[in-house]
C-alpha cells in the first residue's frame, strides 16, 4: 500500500503524478487527506482525498512508501501534523520507502532521516536536509529514501518510485507509454 499525503497547499503536479503511475504499474495507492477529504492545492485544485488521516491512521495498514509532495504552505502543513510525523516514522523503522519531492524532503532533513545519505530538494532548501550529501540530480534513491528536486521532475520522481516498488522493466515499460 502507498500512501500520498495531501495538506492544504500541495503541489498538484508532485501529487497526482505518482498517483497516476503508481496506479498504472499496479500499486494500491491512496491520497490522504491530512487537512480533511477536500484538498486544495497551492494553485487552487482541488482534490477529493481517498481517506483522511484519521482514517489511515486506524486502518493499521502498515505502508510499502509514503509519499510527500511538495509545495507551500503543503509540505508545511505535513511538515506541523504529528500523525503525518508518526507515519514517516514508522514507514523508515519498517524499512517501507519515503519519497518527498520539492520543499518536502526538508521534513525528513529535520527528522534526522537523511543522515548520510544522497538527497535533493528544491533549491534554497538544502540547509534543511541535516547530514544529507546534496545531490546535483533531479531525483535520488538512497536506500529506503527517495527524493526529487520539484514538480520539473514529478514524471523522473514517479518512474523512480515505480522502479523501486515494482520493477525497473514496470517503470520502462511506463516511461515509454507516456513518451517521457
Amino acid at each position: 500500500m502507498t500512501y500520498v499525503f495531501l495538506a492544504e497547499g500541495f503541489e498538484e503536479i508532485e501529487a497526482l503524478t505518482p498517483v497516476d503511475l503508481l496506479r498504472r504499474a499496479g500499486e494500491k495507492t491512496v491520497t490522504v487527506g491530512v487537512t480533511g477529504k477536500l484538498v486544495t492545492g497551492s494553485h487552487g485544485i482541488g482534490v477529493t482525498a481517498d481517506i483522511t488521516i484519521e482514517e489511515a491512521a486506524a486502518s493499521k495498514t502498515n505502508a510499502d512508501m509514503i509519499v510527500l509532495p511538495g509545495g507551500l504552505p503543503g509540505a508545511d502543513n505535513l511538515r506541523e501534523n504529528a500523525i503525518v510525523r508518526e507515519f514517516i516514522s514508522r514507514a523508515d523503522r519498517a524499512g517501507a520507502y519515503i519519497a518527498a519531492i520539492c520543499a518536502a524532503p526538508r521534513i525528513l532533513g529535520e527528522l534526522g532521516l537523511l543522515e548520510g545519505k544522497q538527497a535533493v530538494c528544491y533549491p534554497g532548501f538544502e540547509k534543511y536536509l541535516r547530514g544529507a550529501k546534496i545531490s546535483d540530480a533531479h531525483v535520488v534513491r538512497d536506500t529506503n529514501i527517495i527524493t526529487g528536486i520539484g514538480m520539473g521532475a514529478a514524471t523522473e520522481f514517479s518512474l523512480a518510485l515505480v522502479e523501486a516498488l515494482v520493477s525497473k522493466e514496470e517503470s520502462d515499460k511506463l516511461r515509454k507509454g507516456i513518451i517521457a
